[in-house]
């Protein structure tokens, strides 16, 4: 009885949290189709949103054929990339100097600009995966490794000195206490990494690859195709967001604790 009156505020409760996204997305679309329909504009200049869906079912079968590399670069990459951040931030949080002389070197990747550095990275690897790993894994890397870092450092100092007292050595504390204290941190970064993985895998298929969905919009560009074009940025699109949706799913699945946190929120 009780779990058939939670449902009811359960389901007004995801209504409330979603409906404002899916009125600003639909209001967006609705202003595009009146203005792309109304404007005297020819449709194979801006076309409509209600021809970019139509395109897209209708070239669905090369557009999923081209989703398979690019999603299977950014999973790759951003696999290694998460792997890299991990190990560097333990050695990091475990000896600080290594910090003071790795940081100024990973700051100063992220300021090479991607789209001068994917085609040097194709051209001196080639064009198979692994430059399209290298890119990706070089535009998520940061956020993570300084989510985790600073997640280290939030550590409540009770906590640690509590076990340091009960004799826990420091991997254990790092173990019980730093770790845990870093998840939200980590997550946080998550999150922001994946939106950028699937941009990283195209950007490198765009700067050379015999499939992908960088090739593709190149290739519709070329053929003066903007619908297709556009096509290939709502697979994007949405494949960001099932990346996006599926890191705050395993959050939701390893730290339980946030959602009585949020629940406790008035």
């Amino acid at each position: 009885m009780s779990k058939l009156s939670s449902l009811p505020r359960a389901l007004a409760s995801i209504f409330a949290r979603t409906a404002p996204a899916f009125l600003s997305v639909g209001a967006v679309l609705l202003a595009w189709e009146i203005y792309a329909n109304t404007s005297g504009i020819s449709p194979t200049t801006l076309p409509a949103p209600s021809r970019v869906l139509a395109q897209t079912i209708q070239h669905s079968d090369a557009l999923f054929q081209n989703t398979l590399p690019t999603l299977t670069a950014t999973l790759l990459g951003f696999g290694c990339s998460l792997l890299a951040a991990f190990v560097l931030s333990v050695l990091i949080d475990f000896w600080q100097p290594l910090r003071r002389a790795l940081f100024p070197v990973f700051i100063i990747s992220q300021t090479l600009p991607l789209v001068a550095i994917a085609p040097l990275v194709v051209l001196w690897f080639g064009f198979g995966l692994l430059p399209k790993i290298m890119l990706v894994a070089l535009v998520t890397f940061f956020p993570m490794l300084v989510a985790l870092v600073q997640g280290y450092e939030a550590t409540d100092d009770d906590i640690e000195a509590l076990l340091a007292s009960m004799g826990a050595s420091r991997l254990r504390i790092f173990r019980l206490a730093r770790l845990p204290s870093a998840l939200p941190y980590f997550f946080a970064g998550l999150r922001i990494s994946i939106t950028y993985a699937v941009v990283g895998a195209i950007f490198a298929e765009y700067a050379g690859a015999a499939k992908g969905l960088g090739i593709y919009i190149l290739n519709a560009k070329n053929n003066f195709r903007p619908d297709l074009v556009l096509a290939a940025v709502l697979v994007s699109a949405c494949l960001t967001l099932v990346l996006f949706g599926s890191t705050v799913l395993i959050q939701r699945l390893v730290t339980p604790w946030t959602r009585l946190e949020e629940r406790r929120k008035p």
